[in-house]
């Protein structure tokens, strides 16, 4: 790939690494600052009270899926990446001022609850805004390689966050931690939004949206538009069901489970974590690399198939892992599953929708799909723990992704569609690219 489309892979990724940065740390500082804003009692409740308000950010998903697909398609990719970044500054800033229940009560709970709003508009357009861009400004050829990046950037933040956690329990006492120290990543998140909105301010606009002729359409990214396109808005949401649930129970999850469920001490789980994750990272890249020449649908199948079959002897065996090295080899065994749909999953969907409305047709089913799955992933998982079955969740995450494998068995294969012709002439997802002479990049 060319020095120029290095550039646009490289602010595009540099933002979602400070969004999910600042979208991830909420979930990982949580057992810190749980009991800060409720009343003290059931450490566990105030977890589940915590995590239902890190729902809350999954359910303003979609209307910032919504609001940003619609400025990313009428305004532009840059215009909503910019705004998504302004966005999730804003909620930094709150939850770091956030008073404590000591303080004010519940009024605590009501900043906590407007930051995490903030946020979910946040990340409901950004996710369909750097997922269409990344697509958008690769080379034909090198849509899977480069749209990878989206997850290398977004588990860079989340190992951003374990690696400040893992920072500040070695130099803090837990003590500090649960009084003012779960703030710190709050403040950097903070402050890293406001240089990544610089870059964004200078960013480049993708050729594709550039050149569309239908940039004068009424139409254009509007729910009107979509409805069009309800075949594969379904698609978006039943492909993304499997997967979301897994890659929110392998990452975010993860911590909470090691220490509250195997027993871990803390610090060990989130060295588990960061370890795995780190290694799950460097794989997208080579994932991506490999769905541009063997295509897509693959690599999704081998996902499905093994989170299918493999979740529940995984979850149970960490369970009983004990020891660092057992809860490393099961965590990243599960992470190279999920990495056959993490790596792909961002140009797979914006192969699916024309340039007019690619951005809302990502956003807005993907955002109803973690709202209705990924966001509730923890909570149900704490719901089965409280009440004893803790098992039942393993099969939950197993049947979403059953679920999922029966769609990526009956979808077509979109790594040859022409980004440009999709919705035109007569052109749909899968159809291949018309012959020019030149062979992709």
């Amino acid at each position: 790939m060319g020095r120029e489309q290095w550039k646009k892979i490289w602010v595009g990724s540099a933002g979602n690494m400070v969004e999910w940065f600042d979208w991830f740390v909420y979930a990982s500082f949580a057992v810190y600052f749980a009991d800060a804003f409720f009343p003290k009692g059931n450490d566990t409740a105030n977890l589940m009270n915590t995590m239902g308000i890190f729902a809350v950010g999954f359910f303003l998903r979609p209307v910032g899926g919504w609001l940003l697909g619609r400025v990313g398609d009428r305004k532009g990719r840059k215009a909503a990446l910019t705004l998504t970044v302004t966005l999730m500054s804003a909620s930094a800033v709150l939850i770091a001022v956030a008073p404590t229940y000591g303080v004010a009560g519940y009024g605590g709970v009501a900043v906590l609850l407007l930051a995490r709003m903030l946020q979910g508009l946040s990340v409901g357009g950004e996710y369909a805004a750097s997922a269409t861009y990344l697509t958008e400004a690769s080379a034909p050829g090198r849509r899977g390689f480069a749209s990878s990046f989206q997850y290398v950037s977004m588990t860079a933040g989340q190992l951003l966050g374990l690696g400040l956690q893992i920072v500040l329990q070695r130099t803090l006492s837990d003590a500090a931690l649960h009084s003012w120290a779960w703030r710190i990543p709050f403040i950097i998140g903070a402050l890293g939004a406001a240089i990544v909105f610089y870059l964004r301010r200078n960013m480049l606009e993708t050729d594709v949206y550039a050149d569309d002729d239908a940039a004068t359409d009424p139409d254009r990214g509007t729910l009107k538009a979509l409805l069009a396109h309800k075949r594969e808005a379904f698609l978006v949401i039943a492909l993304t069901m499997g997967g979301t649930v897994a890659y929110y129970t392998y990452t975010t999850y993860l911590t909470k489970y090691l220490s509250g469920s195997a027993g871990m001490e803390k610090s060990t789980a989130s060295l588990v974590s960061f370890c795995a994750l780190f290694l799950f990272m460097c794989l997208q890249p080579f994932a991506g690399w490999l769905s541009d020449r063997i295509g897509r649908r693959p690599l999704l199948i081998t996902f499905a198939i093994g989170s299918t079959f493999l979740t529940v002897p995984i979850m149970t065996l960490l369970r009983h892992a004990g020891s660092f090295w057992p809860a490393l080899g099961l965590s990243l065994l599960a992470l190279v599953i999920v990495t056959g749909y993490t790596s792909i999953n961002a140009c797979v969907k914006a192969e699916l929708f024309p340039t007019g409305i690619r951005a809302l047709g990502v956003a807005l089913p993907y955002a109803i799909a973690n709202a209705l799955f990924g966001g509730t992933a923890e909570y149900v998982a704490l719901w089965f723990k409280n009440g004893g079955i803790e098992s039942g969740y393993y099969w939950y995450v197993a049947g979403c992704a059953a679920v999922s494998l029966v769609v990526y068995l009956a979808m077509r294969e979109t790594r040859t569609i022409d980004l440009h012709r999709v919705g035109k002439d007569g052109a749909a997802p899968g159809a291949p690219a018309p012959a020019t002479g030149q062979a992709p990049a």
